[in-house]
């Protein structure tokens, strides 16, 4: 039995009927889907945590501590993104999806594209003295 853990960053109050964030790191909420053998199994909302606790990485340690194994993503900067990786999280870009079920669906009918340096903010230009970033 194949079984997935998989985030999307969402709207209050989360869960499935909750928009997609557009921006993972500055996100209310994610909601935690398991997915096993292509069926939802589970779905549980937890709050996200400020950056001031550890920066760019405090969201991407705080979901690998959470056993995320992929991350349906809008939006984010280079870092964090490259966190992702270093922590074995794979990261799909789900821009477009109105809803964290529409988020889920399309991953798992395998039609979301992997998250790349064209999708992140800024569109590949280094922000790195920006930090995140960040959306304003």
């Amino acid at each position: 039995m194949s079984s997935t853990l998989v985030a999307v960053p969402s709207a209050a109050p989360g869960g499935l009927e909750a928009g997609v964030d557009a921006h993972f790191g500055h996100c209310q909420m994610y909601t935690l889907i398991s997915v096993e053998d292509g069926k939802i199994a589970n779905v549980e909302v937890i709050p996200n945590i400020p950056h001031e606790q550890g920066g760019c990485m405090a969201p991407v340690n705080y979901l690998a501590g959470h056993k995320v194994q992929t991350l349906i993503s809008g939006g984010m900067g280079m870092r964090p993104l490259m966190g992702f990786h270093q922590v074995g999280i794979d990261v799909l870009h789900g821009n477009g999806a109105a809803s964290v079920q529409d988020a889920v669906s399309a991953f798992i009918a395998g039609s979301l594209p992997r998250f790349s340096q064209e999708f992140t903010c800024g569109g590949g230009v280094d922000h790195s003295a920006e930090g995140c970033g960040s959306h304003h």
